[in-house]
């Protein structure tokens, strides 16, 4: 059975998408941590990062960079945390969150309902950011 990212990735559940390439996609979480928190996911269904062949992983690190810039432009936040957790969904990917502090990375602090309009704003602020730093591959 697909996982729930391959079913976004496939548009059979809706996704607030930001990147798409030929390797992976960025869309934003349904939980965020802050707003912005965006996923970076390998269209490949690989369950644990441990498992990506070594050029996947490092083009899943860099479009987390990409997005990660355009995250500090956008809401100019302390620091980007980056993480790999890999416990709530099998299928690997990254998270990439504007913080204030590590607390911003704590899981009990996901919104567990967040505002439709907030995360529409999130996602364009993505999107604008990244056509700003010239990425070709902002999803509209």
């Amino acid at each position: 059975m697909p996982s729930i990212f391959s079913r976004i990735i496939d548009g059979e559940l809706p996704g607030r998408f930001v990147w798409k390439d030929e390797s992976c996609v960025v869309f934003l979480s349904n939980r965020p941590l802050r707003p912005g928190h965006a996923l970076v996911v390998p269209r490949a269904e690989v369950d644990h990062w441990i498992d990506l062949e070594a050029g996947l992983l490092a083009h899943l690190t860099e479009t987390a960079q990409a997005v990660g810039k355009a995250q500090l432009a956008g809401f100019k936040p302390v620091r980007i945390g980056m993480m790999v957790a890999g416990i709530e969904v099998p299928h690997c990917h990254i998270h990439v969150v504007p913080i204030r502090g590590v607390h911003d990375l704590d899981f009990g602090n996901q919104d567990p309902d967040p505002d439709p309009a907030m995360m529409d704003d999130a996602a364009a602020t993505i999107r604008r950011e990244l056509n700003k730093l010239g990425y070709a591959e902002v999803s509209e």
